[in-house]
C-alpha cells in the first residue's frame, strides 16, 4: 500500500500545506493523472477540490504531464519540468516519471481549484498541516 506526501498550494495567498496520506486515503490518488481533480477530503480539506499539478517518485524523478502512464521513460528535453538548459538550443536525455500516480510516487503536488465553506485554517486546526 502506498503512502504519499501531498503538497497543496493555495493560489490566492501563496501558502502551501503539507500532508502525509496513507491507507485508504492514498488509494484515492492511485491511477489519477496530472491535471485531474480530486476531492480535498482525502487530506482533511472537506468541501475543497484539488487539481493534481505534478510530483516525484521514490528516486526524486519528476512527473511530466506529457509522458503517458506511470512508468519511467528517457525523453529528450529542451527545457521544462526535469531539465533547465544552460545554453540556448541545449538538449539532454533525461529519465522522468509518467503523468499517472502509482505506488512508486512519493510526493504529489496539487493546488486548490474550488473552495469549501470553511477556511483552511479552521479545517486544519493549526497542527494537521505545515504552512510554509
Amino acid at each position: 500500500m502506498a503512502d504519499f506526501q501531498i503538497v497543496v498550494a493555495d493560489p490566492d495567498d501563496g501558502s502551501t500545506h503539507q500532508f502525509e496520506v496513507d491507507g485508504q486515503d492514498a488509494n484515492r490518488f492511485i491511477g489519477r493523472s496530472i491535471g485531474e481533480t480530486v476531492d480535498g477530503s482525502a487530506v482533511g480539506l472537506d468541501g475543497y477540490e484539488l487539481e493534481l499539478t505534478g510530483g516525484s517518485d521514490v528516486s526524486g524523478r519528476p512527473m511530466r504531464g506529457d509522458v503517458k502512464g506511470p512508468g519511467t521513460k528517457a525523453v529528450l528535453l529542451t527545457g521544462g519540468t526535469g531539465y533547465k538548459p544552460t545554453v540556448d538550443g541545449e538538449r539532454k536525455r533525461v529519465t522522468v516519471r509518467g503523468a499517472e500516480i502509482s505506488d512508486e510516487t512519493r510526493q504529489i503536488n496539487a493546488k486548490i481549484v474550488a473552495r469549501g465553506s470553511d477556511s483552511i485554517e479552521s479545517l486544519l486546526g493549526g497542527d494537521d498541516g505545515d504552512a510554509e
